[in-house]
């Protein structure tokens, strides 16, 4: 049972002797799939659960390889690295991209993947799903943004007209179409002046369009001096998006609401790089066209290519790969923070991770990032309970202790069972989506130095940059999102600072150092 949302009910298994006394049990407990490694870890995970038919699987297959754990600074450091490591393999062991599976606990994960493997030539399909910004949500708002750049893109007029529902049916654009149709004009034509294009509507259907356009002006005109991010939170909120996901509790209801936050945070990530990088004021034009960009692949249909194949864990259920990485592995994202205060729920979270790690015949890498970005505000994170879990003899645990809080809490994962490897649990609200707008983020950044103190492994220190003349060439540095670099040059003065860093898994980046948050690590 890992499917409960969907009235899956796993008593049906557990009291299945009770309810019929008399049956006989056969159990299949061999694996003809993975290594000895992967299904010596996979057992060691799932004999945590106290609810069970208790069986042993074994493997005749060769010991493999251990499962690998990896940790990154950060969730956009998380994808690039995943990234990374694909191509490593393919160099080493020659694998075809269709012997890769990414698997990550929700769907709101795949953006940054995504943006990592196109950014790397990677190909890839979504099984089972759609990619980012191909999702409605997604698209719904990004069609506003275009709208506001250019009032006369029919496509995106079209499809944000009537959402959220404001009572203007398929009737009234209709006649909206052939008015424009009729006059060789657009439909922002026809909207700005109804009556001398003899638009037949009554008094409430003209002031529900007369509404409509006025919002969009009143956007176009906040366009000329407020930021993409700025932009996009008013949006959301002011159009009425916001409050219409949010009414949805249901798993799907709850999945839009991530989408939106993760398109959110894809756009103040842009814009902060963007800063980073020397240009101050980032208008949606720029996000639109990056945008643009990230989505050609979105028109290759053809799922049986040789790409890498990414899914939800609930959507790998019966599939096999030579090759899989399990993303996200940290406390409430894997087990689920709805799941986290109720027992059978992390049972059933604790059997969703034992068949992501057993859809992997040769390579198992699990990952987890010390950082996520999650309900509009970035947040450390503590690895997941589930690492703890397995048997730390079948792992292979990260050894860079000079960027890793794994490594240093190694010896904390081989205490006794249930001896916390991590920091103690925090103390985390009952989760109710909430929307933190970006416009408020960047006021509170604003409002903090601008270089920052980021959390460090306890075998390093970290020196926050609060005077740019104690930065050299040379030196080691963490930045939020790309991880630990190198200094390999500095020019200019000032507020006009610039030093080039060299880090692992982004290569070289010039960051403008009042913007870029660095931290130098000792």
């Amino acid at each position: 049972s890992i499917y409960s949302f969907r009235g899956a009910n796993i008593d049906n298994i557990l009291q299945f002797k009770n309810q019929y006394p008399g049956c006989r049990i056969f159990k299949l407990e061999r694996n003809y799939r993975s290594t000895q490694n992967i299904v010596n870890a996979a057992n060691s995970l799932i004999h945590k659960n106290k609810e069970q038919i208790f069986k042993n699987v074994y493997s005749e297959k060769e010991q493999g390889n251990k499962v690998r754990v990896s940790s990154s600074y950060s969730d956009y450091e998380e994808g690039y690295a995943v990234a990374a490591m694909i191509n490593e393999m393919r160099m080493r062991k020659d694998y075809d991209y269709s012997e890769f599976a990414i698997l990550y606990r929700t769907n709101a994960q795949s953006r940054i993947l995504e943006e990592a493997l196109r950014k790397r030539g990677i190909p890839y399909k979504i099984y089972g799903g759609l990619s980012f910004y191909q999702r409605k949500e997604v698209k719904d708002i990004i069609s506003y943004l275009r709208l506001i750049v250019n009032p006369h893109d029919e496509e995106a007029f079209k499809r944000v007209i009537n959402y959220p529902s404001r009572g203007i049916g398929d009737t009234t654009v209709g006649k909206l179409v052939s008015a424009a149709t009729e006059n060789n004009v657009s439909l922002w034509t026809v909207l700005n002046a109804p009556i001398d294009y003899s638009l037949q509507i009554n008094s409430g259907t003209a002031k529900r369009l007369s509404d409509f356009r006025e919002m969009i002006e009143r956007f176009i005109e906040q366009n000329t001096r407020l930021s993409a991010e700025e932009m996009a939170a008013m949006v959301v909120k002011e159009s009425g998006i916001v409050s219409t996901l949010f009414q949805d509790r249901s798993v799907e209801g709850i999945s839009k609401q991530e989408n939106l936050q993760e398109l959110l945070k894809g756009i103040a990530e842009f814009c902060e790089l963007r800063r980073e990088e020397g240009i101050e004021q980032v208008s949606l034009a720029d996000f639109l066209s990056e945008v643009s960009l990230l989505t050609d692949q979105d028109n290759d249909k053809d799922e049986q290519a040789n790409k890498v194949t990414m899914m939800t864990v609930h959507a790998a259920k019966g599939l096999e790969f030579r090759n899989v990485f399990v993303v996200g592995l940290e406390e409430d994202l894997f087990p689920s923070q709805m799941a986290k205060d109720n027992p059978r729920a992390v049972e059933e979270e604790r059997r969703l991770f034992y068949v992501a790690i057993t859809r992997a015949e040769e390579n198992c890498v699990l990952t987890y990032a010390k950082s996520r970005f999650r309900n509009g505000q970035s947040a450390m994170c503590s690895p997941s309970r589930f690492l703890k879990d397995i048997d730390v003899q079948f792992l292979e645990l990260p050894t860079d202790t000079s960027s890793d809080t794994f490594a240093a809490a190694r010896e904390r994962f081989q205490r006794p069972a249930f001896a916390s490897p991590f920091q103690q649990p925090r103390a985390v609200e009952k989760e109710e989506p909430s929307f933190v707008s970006p416009v408020a983020q960047a006021a509170q950044r604003q409002r903090l130095t601008k270089v920052e103190t980021a959390t460090s492994a306890p075998t390093t220190s970290a020196a926050p940059l609060s005077d740019l003349s104690g930065l050299s060439v040379g030196a080691k540095v963490r930045h939020d999102r790309f991880g630990e670099g190198e200094v390999i040059a500095i020019e200019g003065d000032g507020g006009n600072a610039k030093a080039t860093v060299a880090f692992t898994h982004f290569g070289q980046k010039q960051l403008l150092l009042k913007f870029a948050r660095l931290t130098i690590v000792k």
